[in-house]
Formats: C-alpha cells, sequence, structure tokens
C-alpha cells in the first residue's frame, strides 16, 4: 500500500514537473524577429542580386540589325580592344598634383647632385635634371584621352557594351525596386545617356509611370544611334519606348526636377575633379527622389563615386532650390567614411552581375559584369531595419560550411566585419538567410557577438 502511494506521487510530481517545464518555457520565448515578412528565406527582403540578365528582346534584335548592316571591319579584336580601355581607364592627373610631383623629383635629383664632389655646372646640371625630370613626368604619368565617337565608333561601343552596361544599370536599379516598392517615378534624367541603355533598364522597372524620359549626351552619333535602337533600326518605325527625347545639354533652368536621375558611366568620362564635382551638384538639384550613379568596378570607379557622396554628404551647394538634404540609400549601411578606403591595401567596393552578352563570334554564353554603384535619395534611406537587427551588405562571396556560415559585411556601425553565422547564435531564420544570400545582398544580422566576429584581415 505504502508503495503504490509512493509511485502515484512520483507520477503527480513528473506531470507536475512537465507542467512547469510547460509554463516557464511559455513564459520565456526565444525572441524572434518577424524581418521576412511572410517572405521565403530565399527571398528576404535584403535580397537585392539578379539572376543572369538578358537584353530586352527588341533591344537585341535592334542591335544585331545594326552591326550586320554597319560591317565594321575587325569588329571582335576592337570590340576587345576598346573593352580594356575603358576598363583600364584612370582619372587624369590634376594640374597641381603633376606639380608637385615635378618639384618633388627635381628637389631629389639636386640633393644627389650635391652629394657628389667636383666642380659642376650648375646650368648645365639644371638643364639636365630639367630633362630627367620631364622624361621620368612622361614615362610614369597616365596620359588621360577623350574619346570622340564617330558613326563606326559607336557600333563598336554597342558591341562592346550595351549588354554590360545594361546589366550593370538594372541591378543598381533593383535595389530602388526592391527596398521601395511604392516609388513610382513619373520622370527620367540620363545624364551621359550613350546607347540608352538607362531608359531601357528604367522602362523595365517602372514602364507603367513613366511619363517623360530625358537622354542627355553630347555626341551626336551616340544620340542617332540610341535612337535607331528605339526604333528597331527602322526610321519609319514607331519607337517602342515613348515620350524619350534626346538632348546634347542639360536643361537650362536648375528649378525642373525629375523623380530619377541617373549617370552610367559618366563621370569617369570628366577629367578634372572640379568638373565632376560641379556636374555632381548640377544632377543633385535636377534629383526629385532618387540619384543612381555607376562606375567601372575598378579602384579608380569606386573613387570616383566616394568623391561624389562626399560631396554631397559634406560640401556646402552654391545654389539650393531644395532643402532637403542627401543620405545615402545603397550601397553603403552607413554615412561614415567607406572603410575600404582607410585601409593601406585600397580594395575597391564593387559587385557582380551576371548577364547574356550580344551573340557576336567569340563572346561567351555568359559574362560577369564588375561595377561599383551609389544610389542618393531626398526622401531619407527607406528604413531597412526591424526590431534587434540591423542590415549589413555582404561586400564578397559567401561561404557556407556544414552549420555555420562566413560573411563579410560592410556594417551600420562604419566597419568591415568577418561574421560567422550560426542558427544558435543567430536564430535559425537569419541562418537560413545567410545560407540564401550572396555577394550585395544586405543581410539583417544580430548585434555583434564578440566570438563570432574576426578580423577582416584574417
Amino acid at each position: 500500500m505504502a508503495s503504490r502511494s509512493y509511485g502515484v506521487l512520483c507520477q503527480r510530481a513528473g506531470v507536475v514537473k512537465m507542467m512547469c517545464r510547460g509554463m516557464s518555457s511559455a513564459a520565456q520565448p526565444q525572441p524572434q524577429v518577424d524581418f521576412l515578412k511572410g517572405e521565403p528565406h530565399k527571398k528576404h527582403p535584403g535580397v537585392t542580386n539578379l539572376k543572369t540578365l538578358r537584353l530586352p528582346e527588341e533591344l537585341q534584335t535592334a542591335a544585331q540589325s545594326i552591326i550586320k548592316r554597319a560591317e565594321v571591319p575587325r569588329l571582335t579584336d576592337r570590340t576587345r580592344s576598346l573593352t580594356n580601355f575603358l576598363w583600364s581607364r584612370k582619372r587624369a592627373i590634376e594640374d597641381m598634383t603633376l606639380r608637385k610631383k615635378a618639384v618633388g623629383l627635381e628637389k631629389e635629383l639636386w640633393e644627389k647632385a650635391m652629394e657628389k664632389r667636383g666642380d659642376i655646372d650648375e646650368e648645365a646640371l639644371e638643364d639636365r635634371i630639367r630633362k630627367k625630370v620631364l622624361s621620368e613626368l612622361r614615362r610614369t604619368t597616365y596620359h588621360w584621352t577623350s574619346l570622340k565617337y564617330d558613326e563606326e565608333l559607336v557600333v563598336v561601343y554597342m558591341a562592346a557594351r550595351l549588354a554590360g552596361g545594361y546589366a550593370a544599370v538594372k541591378r543598381a536599379l533593383n535595389e530602388i525596386v526592391k527596398r521601395d516598392p511604392s516609388f513610382a517615378p513619373q520622370s527620367l534624367l540620363d545624364f551621359g545617356s550613350g546607347l540608352g541603355t538607362v531608359v531601357w533598364a528604367s522602362h523595365s522597372c517602372w514602364a507603367s509611370s513613366l511619363k517623360e524620359m530625358v537622354c542627355v549626351d553630347s555626341s551626336g552619333p551616340m544620340n542617332i544611334l540610341a535612337e535607331r535602337l528605339l526604333k528597331g533600326d527602322n526610321d519609319s518605325a514607331q519607337p517602342h519606348i515613348k515620350e524619350v527625347y534626346f538632348r546634347q545639354f542639360l536643361p537650362v533652368t536648375p528649378k525642373v526636377q525629375f523623380d530619377l536621375v541617373v549617370a552610367a558611366f559618366t563621370l569617369s568620362e570628366l577629367p578634372i575633379g572640379q568638373d565632376r564635382e560641379e556636374a555632381v551638384f548640377t544632377l543633385w538639384r535636377k534629383t526629385g527622389s532618387y540619384l543612381v550613379l555607376v562606375e567601372n568596378g575598378t579602384k579608380e570607379g569606386h573613387q570616383i563615386l566616394m568623391e561624389a557622396r562626399d560631396t554631397l554628404l559634406k560640401k556646402q551647394e552654391k545654389i539650393v532650390h531644395d532643402s532637403r538634404p542627401a543620405s545615402v540609400f545603397a550601397p553603403c549601411p552607413h554615412e561614415q567614411m567607406c572603410p575600404k578606403l582607410a585601409r593601406e591595401l585600397n580594395v575597391p567596393c564593387n559587385f557582380l552581375q551576371p548577364y547574356q552578352p550580344l551573340p557576336l563570334p567569340k563572346h561567351n554564353s555568359q559574362q560577369i559584369e564588375k561595377f561599383s554603384f551609389l544610389i542618393l535619395t531626398r526622401t531619407g534611406s527607406v528604413e531597412a531595419k526591424t526590431e534587434g537587427l540591423d542590415w549589413g551588405r555582404l561586400i564578397a562571396p559567401v561561404l557556407r560550411r556544414s552549420r555555420h556560415v562566413h560573411c563579410r559585411m560592410c556594417c551600420p556601425d562604419g566597419q568591415l566585419q568577418h561574421i560567422v553565422v550560426t542558427a544558435r547564435k543567430h536564430s535559425r531564420d537569419v541562418y537560413r538567410c545567410a545560407r540564401s544570400s550572396d555577394w550585395g545582398d544586405q543581410l539583417p544580422i544580430i548585434q555583434k557577438v564578440e566570438e563570432d566576429v574576426q578580423s577582416d584581415s584574417e
């Protein structure tokens, strides 16, 4: 009897213990943040990468027709040569920088000459040093040259850059499409419009709302070719995209603004820093909502964009018609100095977009466009934060390992971090998002855990 009573008591105690555990678990649940907003992990709000892009069918057909009719000699070789030239292009050396370099060289040569004993013919030495300085400057100084496009060269440029330029712009614009779905621009200004790829990319994003698109390019042959592309290489046909206007100069009145302003691979065509700064201010005055800048994903391209960023965030405009300040929308998750520029080993902040090139001889079935971009907004950056989470930007390929993911990120605190994401430390949802993300996406991360954060230099 006593044994039976003892068994009943133990059974009751076990039930009570289980109930207590359940109550404890219910009272202290694991913190969960609903940042997915009903989306699957592979399509979480930070995913802005696009799959392999193809040119719109009408654009590709028109380009192929123009190339066939133009019969440009050695088109493949000239395409490759122009691509390499544009990729390796640097900023022109400023006069002040060149003078400082010349003075430094001259001082160094004079000091070496003075160390030698014996009589010195100073006049002859001065002439010899001057010639040596000029020779050294010619050898080591980058010689910037402007490109003057004629009817033949614009076709070569189209074969070389149409598909890649379209891919870079479309990927940059997708940042706005994904993070600000309510944005419906009615007007577009494309500065340095070239072949009109910005018009085609913008139309693919906001065809229903765009009512006016102004393309500005100083090259007459480039504007003519862009119009031919819109008409499918048929002068008597209606343009595929209507309400597109071509100009060789920016609209005069500074009070006219456009909802969306884009300058793709254009600032690098301005040789002088002062010219680039004035152009950035002019474009910003004409920006109603978003200013999008795209350049090559090289050190030069990245630095040009960072100069533009500093111009609009730190310098005072001479003319102000819209007092709303500039704020960084993408790709930077902060407005501090770019942490990559602060490093001794200067590596550009760039991104990749796969695309299908024009079907020309010796063109691979798929190519990769490496580019840098900057988006600034007047309306204040769209909040990409949720309670308990910060959204950093992945700046390198994600390394997926067993039960953990290595992520190199530019974080909202302005630092580069190597973060090892695990389900135990960062929650199952964040971990699954990390495995589904890649270079260029934003990733929701829990505030840094000391043991998970390693130096980016490792």
